[in-house]
């Protein structure tokens, strides 16, 4: 029995020194383990890999998906493999967990699609390849996963171009290399694939020319497909035409008007190409103003919106974004109105204004096409009108006297024009359920959509150095603030992406109990009430008793006194009979007496019976 219960053990330590090995895989330890699994018949990524594999490579299957957390208990891998394979489809979660991961290789695979996404669960990585796939893009987004990447090999796919926003903030194109990989070179692969050669890659073809940069090419023989007049041209010899990326003016940053004035927004841009300007409403809502648009030359375009009759629904920040191939750019411009607060919530009104004619503030703007020049301001203003120029806030427009017309509210319960036209804030914002470290907070919105980045900010009251920040979306309406200090004023903000914060205060309650002393305190109240109870029963017992006595005492003597009152009565009607004679009689007649009473009254020695009979001269005896 001893000898099978020690066999038993060894086999135990045997598997945790030598983790078992997948049936479709061969696994080396040399140092590190290294796990290969290359049978042709594997659909599935295997799942019983060891726990401290440091390399896996599956190579030439039959596998078709990298699924969700496929690599979750592999915390130790720093290299993974995937090469050709058949994997088409790659989960955004997949690479979950892999803080020390190094090296992701999917070349020679049918991938389309790359979540780019997923590399922020790789903040180790250095090197990507996903030569020999489908690729046909790079989105912009992909710079912010690029950072720490020093070796990319995008090579044999179908790609023709790249945005011209990722070059500008990739950090090899911006020159923001992080300080970890500065004295390293960044190794870009690029070649067969479909380049279209014009402004949008020109930061690529300009950076391939240069004697000494930061990236250089896996296979400097990288040639341009198009256009026809660069088809097979190498990029360190492509010659674009003049690529420059816009700029955009405006007149002012901020313009104040009166209600119900019209108003004329201008915005200019240069760049080569000519760019195109396109204007929108920072909170997302659509605009359906008049705009107009002119190219007075060669790489210049200015652009006017017209706003005629303003009300309060089109006050807010106007974006007059300006794009080309070279990339893009934008401007704003803050429209106020006179004496009103911008983040005011609009109010319910009709707008029925009668038609406002000769008030109106133009801006116009005069640019040449180098990049050097400023555009000179000319101002028009009618005369029933005065602006006020200041540098440090724009242009404020006073507004004419008896001029503005009056807002009459809605009241039919539905939604104003004002919220029809885009108007958002967060309003009701409340906390509720407050304990000793934590805190529920309630809020409402108005315009914005659901999916909105929400910031919210919590920190002690007059303390705003020590904030803390929780991501959230608007339409959530509730979050939980944990972690508080109990007995502690807090101020809450909320932070939306755009538009105004709105702060509350409030404060936790105060936990903090002594178990011992109040464990003291239950004793003590426990044996008073032993000892007090039974006294104010008693007491209660006496005080009734007393009662009781003194109300029988009371009605006795109330029935001595009622004795007395009835004597008192009846001989005063028996006075009264000398006067009245038959009526008194009569009246006492019908009185009801006792019977001593009546003997008493009756007799000869009383008074009155005496003088009856010496003034009616009747009968001695009895008067009744």
């Amino acid at each position: 029995m001893r000898w099978v219960l020690a066999f038993q053990v060894l086999l135990c330590c045997w598997s945790v020194v030598r983790p078992f090995c997948p049936s479709q895989c061969t696994c080396v330890f040399h140092g590190t383990r290294t796990v290969v699994c290359n049978d042709p018949d594997t659909a599935e990524i295997p799942v019983n890999v060891p726990l401290d594999t440091v390399k896996l490579r599956v190579e030439k299957t039959a596998v078709r998906r990298v699924k969700t957390e496929a690599f979750y208990y592999l915390t130790e891998l720093r290299y993974l493999w995937l090469t050709y394979n058949s994997i088409s489809s790659v989960d955004p979660a997949s690479f979950y967990n892999l803080k020390v991961l190094h090296e992701l290789r999917l070349d020679g695979n049918q991938i389309s699609t790359f979540p780019w996404e997923a590399l922020r669960e790789m903040p180790n990585l250095r090197t990507l390849d996903l030569h020999n796939n489908r690729l046909t893009s790079v989105p912009v987004e992909a710079a912010a996963y690029l950072f720490n990447i020093i070796y990319l090999d995008v090579s044999s796919n179908k790609l023709n171009t790249l945005p011209s926003d990722l070059l500008d903030i990739w950090s090899p194109f911006s020159g923001t290399i992080p300080t970890s990989i500065s004295s390293q070179k960044i190794i870009l692969g690029l070649q067969d694939n479909m380049w279209y050669c014009d402004c949008r890659i020109s930061k690529l073809i300009e950076m391939s020319k240069m004697a000494e940069s930061p990236v250089v090419l896996m296979d400097p023989l990288v040639t341009c497909s198009g256009p026809e007049n660069l088809a097979g041209v190498l990029f360190k010899r492509a010659e674009l035409d003049q690529c420059v990326k816009p700029t955009v003016r405006t007149s002012a940053t901020k313009i104040t008007s009166s209600l119900g004035s019209n108003v004329l927004l201008r915005c200019d841009a240069t760049g080569y190409p000519t760019p195109t300007l396109l204007w929108s409403r920072a909170d997302g809502s659509a605009l359906g103003n008049p705009v107009v648009q002119e190219s007075p030359g060669k790489g210049v375009r200015w652009s006017i919106l017209s706003l005629e009759g303003i009300v309060l629904t089109d006050t807010g920040v106007y974006q007059c974004k300006a794009k080309n191939f070279a990339g893009t750019a934008e401007a704003t411009i803050t429209l106020c109105l006179a004496g009103m607060d911008l983040t005011t919530p609009v109010p319910p009104f009709n707008r029925t204004f009668p038609p406002v004619t000769g008030d109106v503030i133009f801006f116009s703007t005069t640019t040449t096409t180098t990049t050097t020049s400023k555009p000179s301001l000319t101002i028009l203003q009618s005369t029933d009108s005065k602006l006020n120029l200041d540098p440090g806030r724009g242009i404020q427009r006073s507004p004419p006297a008896g001029n503005i017309p009056k807002m009459e509210h809605s009241t039919n319960g539905t939604k104003d024009k004002a919220r029809k036209k885009g108007s958002s804030y967060i309003r009701d914002v409340e906390v509720i359920e407050e304990t000793g470290d934590s805190a529920v907070v309630l809020w409402m919105n108005e315009g914005f959509p659901s999916e909105l980045p929400l910031s919210v900010v919590y920190f002690p009251y007059n303390e705003d150095e020590i904030k803390e920040t929780v991501d959230t979306e608007v339409g959530n309406g509730k979050l939980l603030l944990e972690d508080l200090f109990p007995n502690q004023m807090y101020t809450v903000c909320l932070v939306p992406k755009r538009g105004k914060e709105q702060c509350v205060n409030f404060s936790t309650l105060d936990t903090i109990i002594d178990v011992g002393q109040n464990s003291w305190l239950l004793v003590i109240s426990g044996i008073a009430c032993v000892f007090v109870l039974p006294l104010i029963v008693l007491l209660l017992y006496k005080i009734s008793l007393l009662y009781c006595k003194r109300s029988s005492s009371r009605n006795a003597e109330m029935d001595d006194d009622l004795s007395k009152e009835t004597y008192l009565k009846f001989e005063t009607l028996a006075m009264q009979q000398r006067t009245l004679n038959g009526q008194a009689s009569d009246l006492w007649t019908r009185r009801l007496t006792q019977e001593s009473e009546r003997m008493l009254l009756c007799s000869r020695s009383s008074i009155d019976s005496q003088m009856t009979y010496k003034s009616d001269n009747s009968r001695s005896e009895y008067l009744c």
